[in-house]
């Protein structure tokens, strides 16, 4: 079957599956979704807003500082549920991305329109200790940082699986896949292992994960990779949760979170640790802070990436929030260059909720990066910090814009 038909076969089930909830009752019925769109200009030169990431960086800072309108709808429905408490559930998402300064076309050349999930799962089986098994394409035990949009441990990817089969305490999950990504260019067979559940202290645990990924004979010269992560997550800290990990992977491993290159031999190595905290102090006060170091090592020569930042965000009242993001990323390269990328937003917002995790928000903002001139030599052409971009030879710029996110 054609990759086309493989798509358009994907859609059709797709529709399908929510005409057919639709028509089931709605207690079994849910729906969930995810917005942002926003519109803003770029200082000095009046033209569109432009977006700041430093070329080997593998994100950027997100408050004011993202150039798309993006959107996720998604709808699940339980078919059946045994009085043991099984459930049968089907799950569909459909996505829309475009750039903000193109024609809202959700065409390749402006952005996509696609279905990220459809899949349906067996929950809570009394014979497999509580375990769900899965099939199709779906989001999978995904963990990021909230403020650079960072999915540093992502498994999520278009296969089967069996997921948190408890042994005591315990839960161990396998899952199987070809594809986990839209940028992934070719099919690997790729093989996902975790524990999860191992406690450490009050508060805190332990996920263990392991993925071995597998040359499916597709490409010339490809090879097999490996990753490893460990993590420890504390609840309750200051009425948040702190998550700290650790990363290591070989070839094609070296994606960690996603399959890297099937051509990357066993000389390429990544080695990563995240650290991510959000907190709520008071009910008027929360944030989110980040720490990245990261480490690759090839044939090319050895590069590290640096990165720290916070989003701290204070409530006046029920309905007002002002909200700051500051950022620092550091990349020293294969070249021996030193890339700097610094960026300051400040964002009066209005809300709902005085929480920092609660939605929808209504921002304006103003954003200020600065970068020094190593960077501007390795941004792509015509990117906000190259010379042939938005800010031209400076070493500096500013943009500043409206944004609304919402997800429910």
């Amino acid at each position: 079957m054609s990759h086309s038909a493989i798509k358009t076969a994907i859609k059709t089930a797709l529709l399908s599956g929510v005409l057919m909830a639709t028509a089931m009752p709605a207690m079994a019925f849910e729906f969930h979704g995810y917005g942002r769109i926003g519109s803003g200009a770029s200082t000095g030169s009046g033209g569109a807003q432009s977006c700041f990431q430093l070329a080997g960086a593998e994100t950027k800072y997100r408050l004011g500082n993202e150039c798309e309108l993006y959107g996720e709808l998604e709808m699940s429905h339980d078919f059946y549920k045994s009085e043991q408490g099984s459930t049968f559930t089907v799950v569909g998402m459909g996505s829309l991305y475009n750039r903000n300064d193109r024609s809202p076309t959700f065409q390749p050349d402006d952005g996509s329109a696609r279905a990220p999930q459809i899949y349906a799962k067996y929950s809570n089986i009394p014979e497999l200790n509580g375990a769900t098994l899965w099939a199709g394409r779906r989001y999978y035990k995904r963990h990021d940082v909230h403020i650079t949009d960072f999915y540093y441990w992502n498994p999520s990817g278009t296969g089967l699986g069996i997921e948190d089969y408890k042994v005591g305490d315990l839960k161990l999950s396998y899952a199987f896949s070809r594809e986990d990504n839209i940028y992934q260019a070719d099919y690997a067979n790729k093989h996902d292992f975790q524990l999860g559940g191992i406690a450490t202290n009050k508060g805190g645990e332990v996920a263990l994960g392991l993925s071995y990924i597998q040359d499916a004979g597709q490409v010339s010269g490809a090879n097999s990779g490996w990753s490893l992560t460990a993590q420890h997550e504390q609840k309750g800290w200051l009425g948040g949760t702190n998550k700290f990990a650790i990363q290591y992977g070989v070839g094609p491993g070296t994606g960690l979170g996603y399959t890297g290159s099937l051509l990357a031999n066993q000389s390429n190595k990544r080695f990563r640790m995240v650290e991510s905290f959000d907190w709520q102090a008071t009910p008027e006060f929360g944030g989110q802070l980040t720490a990245v170091y990261q480490r690759d090592q090839s044939d090319a020569g050895k590069q590290t990436w640096w990165s720290a930042g916070a989003r701290p965000v204070y409530a006046f009242s029920q309905n007002f929030k002002l909200v700051g993001e500051v950022g620092h990323d550091r990349v020293e390269a294969f070249d021996g260059q030193t890339r700097n990328l610094s960026k300051l937003t400040i964002a009066p917002t209005f809300t709902l909720d005085k929480a920092f995790w609660s939605r929808p928000e209504l921002r304006l903002f103003y954003t200020y990066a600065r970068w020094n001139e190593a960077a501007q030599n390795a941004a792509n052409s015509g990117s906000a910090m190259s010379k042939t971009g938005t800010f031209g030879a400076d070493l500096n710029g500013s943009t500043y814009g409206v944004q609304l996110e919402y997800w429910w």
